[in-house]
């Protein structure tokens, strides 16, 4: 896996695990009763964006060093996920 992959790799990951964090302990301004005008009551009261995305940014680290673990031991390859290629027929598979 060259540096661009891990990079790739690591921003999917990352924002992965955000849209997960997002939602977790999201006080609604509707539940906090202080509606904002023009906004609606399920908007968050106080996103805490920094501190979700220190959460992400850990859990986001370990889930790509395992993931980035298996890729390069080779346990799982290319060729395993490659199911497609397997379904269909080749001419030189038909000999």
């Amino acid at each position: 896996m060259g540096i661009t992959s891990a990079i790739v790799l690591f921003a999917v990951v990352w924002f992965m695990v955000f849209f997960i964090v997002l939602p977790l302990r999201l006080t609604t301004q509707g539940e906090a009763g202080e509606v904002v005008p023009g906004t609606h009551a399920s908007a968050p009261a106080d996103p805490q964006l920094k501190k979700k995305a220190r959460i992400t940014t850990l859990v986001a680290v370990v889930v790509w060093a395992v993931i980035a673990g298996v890729i390069l031991s080779g346990w799982i390859t290319v060729r395993d996920l490659d199911w497609f290629d397997r379904m269909t027929p080749r001419a030189e598979q038909a000999d």
